[in-house]
């Protein structure tokens, strides 16, 4: 597939290399009379796509207002999804489908994607984007707002994606829920505030059937804010997440992240948690909470875990036997007793963890600005080539795509300190990439008014040039083979930022 936002005739002709693919457009203006084959003869309405597609197909939206549609018992393949993409982005949904409450429902469909879709204000029961018993799925690029339960819910949901969404203001519940024995799920760079529950919330539900275990599910780069209840992230019933290089801050009567049981089938265990920055505030609850049995095979690395609760502190372990905790920054407040009581830094470092941990200093000098939340490291702070490289198989760059390590370890939290890759005037975090991993194209995102781009280079990681692509906005990788690589963005030809991309 092909995900190039910039121009129609590109998008069409990508997916017509799918063979035997039909390409169908909808329109505010369409008939469903029509054939749908063009923009010109659009059908009018999402749902009546339901009864024709097939493996291969994609539908176009272009932007407008439009009631919601119900997918099932169709499905793409690996080679041939079934793609909804909006061709702009102000294709709204904000009535819900014919047959339940929920904007967008995908049910007992495998290898469906949707693409770029704003999905607001679904009534009743409910949900903003909803995906149940369907396998190989993508959502990316959408956006879910005050939906009556969540955001995006999945459920029995086998190597799911979800990825660049932004899920916010759930009344009920919360902004991207995983459930139901869902295996292999990737949660990646979806923001999600003002959810009345939790940011991410992941349950096995054995009553549901199934195992009730959720299998492998992979989190990293999500930033989880002013949420209101459990957590930022809420793990029930979940075997050896790798959660890593997450924002989580400022919320309300909260964990961070809460490993547990309760409907799952078991204690969620065997996590490593890499490289988060995780900021409590006063009327949150710890920074990261193990109830009993989720010690057992968890790594706490490289993770800035700060609470500004009276009492509760970093890390609450009920049992901290084959726990693993170390090179953190954290306030004095631990516990291994579970919610009852805090102890100190040294006390818990004498139950031989976190041995190289270190007790948070203020924030205004760990941060460059704490209080409206950016979280980037400041120069000179504790946190920078303090880690350790005991992450190195998981964490390959920050939050920003800059590499780790730079420097002499890897920093501490989810941004690396970048000040090797900063440009005069122009600092490594002004030019963003998107998406990152990326397919067939990448985007770059920067100020055109202060940045002048003069060539951008793609690089293996022996440091030879694999292609030039001059000043574009767009970089097409489709003749790009799958692999690591860096890409050299040339500023006024005498400074570079460097910036790590997966292209798969």
């Amino acid at each position: 597939m092909k995900f190039i936002k910039f121009s129609l005739i590109l998008l069409v002709l990508t997916f017509c290399q799918i063979s035997h693919a039909t390409n169908y457009f909808v329109s505010n203006s369409g008939d469903n009379s029509n054939d749908g084959l063009s923009l010109e003869n659009a059908f009018l309405t999402l749902h009546y796509t339901t009864d024709i597609v097939a493996a291969g197909d994609t539908i176009f939206v272009e932007n407008g207002t439009y009631d919601g549609f119900d997918l099932r018992y169709v499905s793409g393949t690996s080679e041939a999804p079934i793609v909804y993409k909006a061709m702009g982005e102000s294709v709204l949904i904000n009535t819900s489908g014919p047959i339940r409450d929920d904007g967008i429902n995908i049910e007992e469909a495998n290898y469906i994607i949707l693409d770029g879709f704003i999905v607001n204000n679904m009534e009743g029961s409910g949900n903003g984007i909803r995906v149940v018993v369907a396998n190989n799925c993508i959502v990316r690029n959408c956006s879910c707002d005050n939906n009556a339960e969540r955001g995006i819910f999945t459920a029995f949901t086998d190597d799911i994606i979800i990825e660049y969404n932004v899920c916010t203001n759930s009344i009920d519940e919360h902004g991207i829920y995983v459930s139901n024995s869902s295996d292999r799920p990737i949660i990646r760079y979806n923001e999600c505030y003002g959810n009345n529950a939790i940011g991410i919330h992941m349950n096995g539900d054995l009553s549901a059937g199934g195992d009730g275990i959720i299998s492998d599910p992979i989190l990293y780069g999500n930033v989880l804010h002013d949420n209101n209840g459990a957590a930022g992230i809420n793990m029930d019933g979940v075997e050896n997440p790798i959660i890593y290089n997450n924002l989580i801050y400022n919320n309300h009567s909260s964990q961070g992240i809460a490993l547990f049981q309760q409907d799952g089938a078991i204690v969620t265990n065997g996590a490593k948690i890499f490289n988060n920055t995780i900021i409590v505030p006063t009327d949150g609850r710890w920074g990261i909470l193990l109830m009993e049995g989720a010690n057992v095979g968890t790594e706490i690395y490289n993770n800035i875990i700060i609470n500004q609760h009276a009492w509760r502190g970093c890390i609450s372990a009920e049992n901290t036997t084959d726990l693993s905790s170390d090179f953190n920054i954290v306030n004095d407040k631990m516990s291994n007793v579970g919610d009852g009581a805090a102890i100190s830094l040294a006390d818990w470092q004498v139950l031989g963890l976190d041995e190289n941990t270190e007790i948070a200093e203020d924030l205004d000098l760990i941060f460059v600005d704490s209080d409206l939340y950016d979280l980037h490291l400041i120069e000179d702070s504790q946190a920078i080539d303090a880690g350790t490289a005991l992450v190195t198989e998981v964490v390959e760059n920050d939050i920003d795509d800059n590499p780790r390590p730079i420097g002499d370890s890897f920093d501490i939290g989810a941004y690396e300190y970048a000040v090797e890759l900063s440009l005069p005037n122009c600092s490594a975090n002004s030019i963003h990439l998107y998406p990152n991993p990326a397919t067939d194209f990448i985007k770059l995102d920067y100020n055109h008014s202060s940045i002048v781009i003069s060539s951008i280079e793609l690089i293996d990681l022996n440091g030879d040039i694999i292609q030039t692509f001059g000043s574009k906005e767009y970089l097409d990788l489709a003749t790009i083979p799958t692999g690591i690589y860096l890409i050299r963005i040339n500023v006024n030809s005498d400074s570079a930022i460097y910036k790590k991309v997966l292209i798969y």
